[in-house]
């Protein structure tokens, strides 16, 4: 199997970003029973060339560190005892911050993000922080410089404030090019994770991950945690497998 994506863990946001908290609870019980859960760095030193991990390994990460991680995913994680990566928008935990103006269905008010505060606990408790850019931005529509200065400046900033490197990105919305992959490398990093659609190249900056989504059942969800579904999705049966994402 490959790196397992989230974004929210909340009951209240009717969106296919948000995974309700009784069902992410389920689903890191079935990790902690069924798959060995892996920190970032095991993940990254046992993927094999097709960017998955051996049989029976798993890790979790998390895009755009939203709040509800804090109330919800922390909690779960914890109790379960499973290592987890949050990509973080860097501007975010800036003095000025940044409001949450890239969901495409947000709630009536905008979610929050992770405190300064509440990332540091978290990582103190085990969790790993990443990048997950400057602000946000679709990357394949930035220029070659700008793409290195907003990467590089998110390294940077983060860097400083979780006191260690911060060497892995997550694409916003998956999207890069080679520009971008080349950028990336640019700005220091060693590896970046998509979330692929369709099939694609892989290497080290262009890692596939699986979508974890609202309403994904527990079926479907062990499906997605199956060796092959990768191939599934992005072989002669990739319509069936776009269907599974939803239900």
């Amino acid at each position: 199997m490959t790196v397992l994506c989230y974004h929210a863990v909340e009951s209240q946001w009717e969106s296919p970003l948000a995974v309700a908290p009784p069902d992410f609870d389920a689903q890191c019980q079935w990790v902690s029973r069924h798959r060995t859960a892996l920190t970032l760095d095991q993940a990254l030193t046992r993927m094999g060339r097709n960017g998955r991990l051996p049989r029976g390994q798993a890790h979790l990460s998390f895009d755009d560190g939203f709040e509800s991680l804090y109330d919800s995913m922390f909690p779960a994680v914890t109790r379960y005892g499973l290592p987890a990566s949050v990509f973080l928008v860097a501007q975010t935990l800036t003095p000025q911050g940044q409001v949450v103006d890239w969901v495409d269905d947000p709630p009536e008010c905008p979610p929050s993000t992770l405190s300064l505060d509440q990332v540091l606990e978290m990582q103190d408790a085990g969790i790993d922080f990443q990048s997950h850019t400057w602000a946000h931005r679709d990357l394949t529509t930035l220029g070659y410089d700008e793409c290195v200065d907003d990467l590089r400046s998110s390294r940077q900033l983060l860097g400083d404030l979780l006191g260690k490197q911060v060497t892995s990105l997550a694409y916003p919305r998956g999207r890069h090019s080679g520009m971008v992959r080349e950028a990336a490398r640019k700005a220091g990093y060693t590896h970046a994770f998509a979330l692929p659609e369709e099939n694609e190249d892989v290497d080290e900056f262009a890692i596939p991950r699986v979508g974890i989504y609202r309403g994904n059942s527990t079926r479907v969800f062990q499906v997605k945690n199956a060796p092959s579904y990768l191939a599934l999705r992005h072989g002669r049966l990739a319509g069936i497998a776009r269907r599974v994402r939803g239900h």
